[in-house]
């Protein structure tokens, strides 16, 4: 359904739904090629949500960036791996019909010295154009990426590659400052000097970078596959429940005690093993370590987050139109899942009028949560029967989309658990609960009840009219309000889950009332 459920009001501050604008549409299959100082990665974003679908993903480590403090020039045995990754990549992009593949090459290409010889070796090789991009504009983009995930939000900005680290401040939604530098952990590998050599490095440029940043206190925001390793060792060494990293938080003290962690292990191997690491990333940990160390030293955040999003994501976000910028990603993109997978899209505008008078101090916060659950409440009903409540709480708590902090994952997941399921006890997700407190365990397993004795009533509409549910907090009456029409509807199934639901809020009145 197109637009349907804006014509009432009810969904501001969210807006009309624009997936099927035709400016969105235009998205609805972005490729883009990263060539970074060590990989090679293509990413197909998929769908014209707010949120990044992720449709194809495959990286290839190639080291360009390997050895070029000794030689100025590119790693012979990379250039060799880039191109065949290159040529497969074009392959893949014609078989999947893209219109264009947009390449960008980063730190090892723009300061090599046959860079631009090679750049021509790719470009007439696989006929596509190669944008190598200086540190600023590669900063930008790695700062749209956060901001695709965190609209609005502010910051310090901190991407490391293989051979670069960028920084950019955020604020406003905008990208403000930004610099680069040589920090790349490709490139302090090859300093001479070891350690000492390194830290007199390290500290020389921070000074740099901090002397253009000015003084920075807010959220750092780290972007890069060496911080997101450094992040999932600090999973397994707190036994974090929930392995996604895209907006895990750290503090200061956390991550110096994850990196002491990793410096007191002799058998490296055996702890990126257990962690999910590969070899190669976990041979620059060591050196991004000592960047991070000094790095939180120097700017003093007041906390840190993981960002998966980057150059790549803010490719996408480039080519986004200013009204879909704008906009929530959780929002949308629990909107695209909903024309996409439910039977009956454009049920969620109603189920959120039905559902709201249950939650009369929401914060707008938590009105977007309990909007994405009204949206995403029956967009796993093709799951087995038995296993629904369980894959519910599996995609909201393991979806790939922005917008949604680690606790808002589970309490997300919750509520739709209990859209299938009364109880979340004896399930294989218990050790995640303990994210959020009981008061919001509660709050979760209320909305989803309120879903699974809305989903009953398939009749609600989004217009007023219809059946109600009225909520009295203070002397714990709910009250069901049907009209001669929709009375029929109120079944033995339906008054077994109202009756839940009363349960859930500790209700002393359940009262059915015939308007």
């Amino acid at each position: 359904m197109d637009g349907q459920d804006d014509t009432h009001g009810h969904w501001d501050p969210f807006g009309r739904p624009l997936f099927n604008d035709p400016q969105a549409r235009a998205l609805s299959r972005v490729g883009v090629v990263d060539i970074g100082s060590n990989s090679v990665r293509l990413v197909v974003f998929d769908g014209a949500a707010r949120s990044p679908a992720y449709f194809y993903n495959e990286k290839i480590m190639c080291a360009l960036g390997a050895g070029m403090a000794e030689t100025g020039r590119l790693n012979p045995e990379g250039r060799e791996r880039a191109l065949r990754a290159l040529l497969r990549f074009r392959a893949l992009a014609d078989g999947m019909d893209l219109p264009d593949l947009t390449v960008v090459a980063t730190a090892a290409m723009r300061d090599a010295e046959d860079g631009p010889e090679f750049r021509r070796v790719l470009e007439s090789a696989t006929g596509l154009r190669v944008w190598v991009i200086d540190g600023a504009e590669e900063a930008r983009l790695s700062a749209q990426g956060v901001l695709l995930g965190w609209p609005g939000s502010y910051g310090l900005v901190c991407d490391i590659g293989g051979s670069s680290m960028e920084l950019a401040e955020i604020h406003d939604g905008e990208v403000g400052r930004r610099v680069t530098s040589p920090l790349g952990p490709l490139k302090l590998r090859d300093i001479e000097g070891g350690r000492k050599g390194r830290d007199k490095q390290i500290k020389r440029e921070l000074k740099r970078l901090a002397d253009h940043m000015g003084t920075q206190r807010d959220r750092l925001f780290l972007v890069g596959g060496s911080w997101r390793a450094i992040a999932r060792i600090d999973m397994h060494r707190r036994g974090y429940p929930l392995q996604v990293l895209h907006e895990y938080r750290m503090d200061v003290e956390s991550v110096a005690d994850t990196i002491a962690y990793i410096e007191s292990h002799e058998d490296h191997d055996s702890l990126r093993k257990v962690c999910g690491v590969s070899s190669t990333r976990m041979a620059l940990v060591p050196f991004a370590s000592e960047v991070l160390l000094r790095l939180m030293e120097c700017f003093q955040p007041s906390d840190i987050a993981i960002s998966s999003y980057g150059i790549r994501e803010g490719l996408l976000y480039e080519q986004m139109p200013d009204v879909l910028r704008s906009r929530d990603p959780l929002v949308e993109a629990c909107r695209f899942a909903e024309a996409k997978d439910a039977r009956l899209p454009g049920f969620g505008a109603a189920l959120y009028d039905f559902v709201l008078p249950l939650f009369p101090d929401a914060s707008p916060a938590r009105k977007r949560l309990i909007h994405a659950a009204c949206l995403l409440h029956d967009v796993s009903w093709r799951a087995h029967p038995d296993y629904r409540a369980e894959v519910c709480f599996d995609n909201a708590t393991r979806a790939n989309m922005g917008g949604l902090k680690h606790w808002e994952r589970v309490y997300l997941g919750l509520a739709l658990m209990h859209r299938y399921r009364n109880k979340r006890e004896g399930t294989r997700f218990e050790d995640l609960f303990a994210l959020l407190d009981g008061a919001h365990q509660t709050e979760a397993e209320v909305l989803g009840k309120a879903l699974r004795f809305g989903a009953m009533l398939w009749t609600l509409k989004a217009d007023g009219t219809g059946p109600r549910l009225t909520w009295d907090a203070e002397s714990r009456a709910l009250e069901l309000l049907l009209d001669a029409g929709t009375a029929p509807l109120y079944g033995e199934v339906a008054e077994s889950r109202l009756k839940s639901l009363a349960d859930a809020l500790e209700a002393e009145t359940r009262e059915v009332r015939i308007a």
